[in-house]
């Protein structure tokens, strides 16, 4: 037995040969100071969210990652620019209007940094995983496959309940296969549905602008995952049977703001996504807007219905889908549909105006004009019972 145990100490104090001592500090160096890894740790927000970062490196060195809030699913939310110089991380992903900023130990182990979404810094630190440290993340749903193009599909079942007196916002969407709408008046409902301005909507009594509903649906009656506008088709047929909808189509003369190309041209990111990529028209708070995937009658649309008291018309001529952001001071006239007293903000740091804001940084121009516009003319409606 003690010859056995001088043995193992006689092998733990073996010398590696220079060459080999230089290779192991440079790899232990290399360790302490590279980024591509993972990285996990906790977000203390309302909950406690579990956050995964998996950084990369292609092979000209340009580094990726994917970030995974583990706690809301196992989808990966794409990060639009990762950055890493003299120790100081920042990520940027504009599709949550997320920043991370964060500085790495002297010993590598670790990222101090904050996480800011809107205006809400919170601090987040990440440590570097291991194999036996790291976190599971979820299996991400399986995609649903699209709906075929010229089906016409319908709920089968749909809920409409009043809405909570206290119920603060209001919203539309879902899962795929399912749909909701929560806080939104029959007005709402029919801008989203046709696409239109309030003040397009003419001749249905006062209810429609006050009462409130939330609406929860089951699955259509078609497989596979609807396009936006086979949603906006199954919600107009809803209301022609829960809310007795009939009108007919007409042209009034009214202000509308028209939507043109400024003269230096599009700043926005053309995409070659289509109907079935997913995107959005997302405000992370009032005057800062995600623009996902979007056509220029679908940036129309979601500012007629959201932002301005009057119609906005389409003549910029551009065809595809782009993505952009925009950042504005929005003024008392603006988001009155959202029911909230707008309080300019005369900080000198302040963002523009939306008007200069949209051709400075999206390379589009809002004219405010006097013009024929298509208004629906409603011949019939009615309360709807709850189921």
């Amino acid at each position: 037995m003690r010859s056995l145990a001088f043995a193992l100490l006689a092998f733990s104090v073996v010398s590696l040969p220079p060459m080999r001592l230089h290779a192991a500090a440079v790899q232990a160096a290399a360790a302490k100071t590279n980024i591509d890894d993972t990285w996990q740790g906790t977000l203390h927000a309302e909950k406690d969210l579990r956050t995964v970062i998996k950084i990369s490196k292609d092979a000209d060195g340009k580094l990726r990652t994917q970030f995974f809030s583990i706690d809301q699913g196992g989808r990966a939310i794409p990060v639009d620019a990762t950055t890493f110089q003299g120790g100081q991380l920042v990520l940027k992903i504009d599709a949550i209007d997320g920043l991370y900023t964060g500085t790495l130990s002297p010993d590598g182990t670790t990222i101090t940094g904050q996480w800011k979404q809107g205006d809400k810094p919170l601090p987040l630190i990440l440590v570097r995983a291991t194999p036996d440290t790291a976190w599971a993340i979820p299996e991400p749903p399986k995609p649903v496959p699209p709906m075929a193009a010229d089906a016409n599909p319908s709920w089968d079942v749909a809920t409409i309940k009043p809405a909570p007196p206290d119920e603060q916002g209001k919203g539309f969407g879902g899962p795929p296969r399912h749909f909701q709408t929560r806080n939104t008046t029959l007005n709402d409902m029919i801008s989203f549905a046709y696409e239109v301005n309030p003040k397009q909507i003419v001749g249905g009594p006062a209810w429609m602008e006050t009462d409130k509903f939330d609406i929860v649906t089951g699955e259509p009656d078609a497989p596979g995952a609807p396009t936006g506008a086979q949603v906006k088709a199954m919600l107009r047929k809803l209301m022609a049977q829960r809310f007795g909808l009939k009108f007919h189509e007409g042209k009034q003369q009214m202000s509308a703001y028209v939507l043109t190309v400024a003269k230096d041209g599009i700043k926005m990111t053309k995409t070659d996504g289509d109907e079935h990529s997913g995107g959005g028209f997302q405000f992370t708070k009032l005057g800062h807007l995600i623009m996902r995937n979007q056509t220029m009658d679908d940036i129309c649309h979601g500012f007629q219905g959201a932002v301005f008291d009057r119609p906005v018309v389409n003549h910029t001529g551009l065809q595809g889908r782009y993505n952009g952001t925009l950042t504005w001071t929005p003024d008392e006239t603006q988001f009155a549909v959202f029911n909230v007293k707008i309080v300019p903000d005369e900080s000198p740091d302040a963002p523009p105006p939306i008007f200069t804001a949209i051709q400075q940084q999206s390379g589009l121009k809002l004219d405010a004009e006097k013009t024929a516009v298509d208004v629906m003319i409603l011949d019939h409606v009615e309360k709807p019972s709850e189921n």
